[in-house]
């Protein structure tokens, strides 16, 4: 068994190194058949490819898929930073859409300050809302204007629908309204068409009170009401409301004034008020003193004698 073996093993080395050899050859053959140029051999060499590379198909199918593979990536790759630049777009589109929504509402909000018709005497600052106080005890915003701008205690202010409330509280640079909801509110008001006196009192609700009312019954829901001047409070003819019924069956007043976007209002300057320097000659107005009564007739003349 190991003399067999001993041959196989020498018989094999010279086989490997004879067929090595001829592989050599044969291709160096080849690389000089590809390399020479003349018109016998690139016939030749035609019909070699013709004869080999058709049914070789099957081996550079790996090749072929493989390349297919690599160019669907990169072109997936692409895709992917397409599609991120257009989320990145999609993004600054919806800040500019914000943008673009809030300076419609405030353009809204100036044309509608434009558009409320006033009494042309009346002069008005307009400033922006900066905060809202508001709570369950007070319901007030703050104001950008003060009294730098010439704003004083007790001023209307308006939106550009209707009265939204007083001046109550000053600042250099700010300015406090109280809201016609708030508790400490009261606007003498004129119901129209009835005409009738009444006075709106804030409740901290949405709805004010309508109380005082002169004749209850000439008054229906849907009357506007407006600010009647009584007292010097505020000017006469603005806008505060309607009247509507609550389920209880009081009068209240739907403010006119969008509360809930409250973002630029109109400081109105009031008429100018005669003061009252002197309140004594309202208390009870001066009297001359009741003449003396007459003497009797015999008196007098004892007098005369």
């Amino acid at each position: 068994m190991a003399s067999d073996r001993g041959q196989s093993d020498d018989y094999r080395g010279p086989l490997r190194r004879l067929l090595l050899g001829v592989l050599v050859i044969c291709l160096i053959g080849l690389f000089l058949v590809w390399r020479i140029d003349s018109p016998r051999v690139e016939r030749f060499r035609a019909q070699v490819v013709d004869r080999v590379v058709p049914p070789m198909d099957w081996a550079m199918a790996p090749v072929t898929g493989a390349v297919n593979i690599l160019r669907d990536f990169q072109s997936y790759q692409r895709m992917y930073q397409k599609n991120q630049e257009l989320r990145r777009e999609l993004q600054q589109m919806k800040a500019w859409r914000e943008a673009a929504l809030q300076l419609e509402q405030e353009n809204a909000r100036l044309l509608d300050l434009n558009n409320v018709q006033l009494d042309p005497r009346l002069t008005y600052v307009t400033g922006v809302v900066m905060a809202d106080s508001g709570s369950p005890f007070r319901q007030s915003v703050i104001l950008n204007v003060g009294g730098r701008d010439g704003i004083m205690e007790g001023w209307a202010a308006m939106d550009g629908l209707g009265l939204v409330g007083r001046i109550s509280g000053l600042g250099r640079n700010t300015a406090r309204v109280i809201l016609l909801t708030d508790t400490s509110s009261r606007v003498p008001v004129t119901i129209q068409p009835s005409g009738q006196r009444a006075l709106v009192i804030g409740d901290n609700s949405p709805a004010p009170i309508l109380d005082f009312i002169e004749d209850p019954d000439q008054v229906r829901p849907g009357d506007r009401v407006l600010s009647s001047g009584d007292g010097g409070v505020f000017p006469a003819g603005l806008m505060v409301g309607q009247v509507v019924a609550d389920p209880g069956g009081r009068m209240r007043v739907r403010i006119a004034a969008d509360y809930e976007r409250l973002e630029f209002l109109r400081v109105l300057r009031s008429y100018d008020i005669e003061r009252i320097e002197g309140p004594g000659s309202l208390i009870a107005p001066e009297t001359a003193p009741p003449p003396a009564p007459p003497l009797p007739q015999a008196a007098a003349e004892a007098g005369n004698g």
